[in-house]
């Protein structure tokens, strides 16, 4: 075998469609691009928000609001989803996401005070609402801040 006969497997590979090469070829005149226009020329096509030369809609509507690129997005959990949590094991970011709980890229997640806790909860390395709080204290439940 030498380089020099290597060739593609029969009908693995098309051949290409050859424009502007005659009447003969089928493809010859227009090369299978129409007569005239913008779309027949090189390099002639319009844009994606091209509205036929009126003003694009993304030029008529105003800006509006603000996007914060340094905002931290922060997962909710009430307390009445942690009512059937096991009494022994502590609430952490990751028990949470691993009960389905919490989505799995959230990285800080906040308890909020909605519902009553059925046991004294231990919560670890969650953020908790001044509600929330007085709820888990008043159950014998204990909060640590950090992780």
């Amino acid at each position: 075998m030498k380089l020099n006969t290597l060739a593609p497997a029969p009908g693995a590979r098309k051949r290409c469609k050859r424009l502007g090469r005659g009447d003969a070829s089928g493809h010859g005149g227009t090369s299978t691009r129409g007569h005239k226009g913008q779309k027949a020329r090189s390099g002639g096509y319009h844009k994606r928000a091209f509205e036929g030369g009126q003003t694009p809609i993304i030029r008529r509507l105003p800006k509006r609001g603000f996007h914060n690129p340094f905002r931290t997005p922060v997962a909710i959990v009430n307390l009445d989803q942690l009512t059937d949590w096991p009494a022994a094991t502590p609430i952490t970011p990751e028990a949470l996401k691993e009960k389905g709980l919490v989505r799995p890229r959230m990285e800080v997640v906040k308890v909020l005070g909605r519902g009553e806790p059925g046991q004294s909860l231990r919560l670890k390395g969650v953020r908790v609402s001044a509600t929330a709080k007085q709820k888990i204290e008043a159950a014998g439940g204990a909060i640590e801040v950090g992780s």
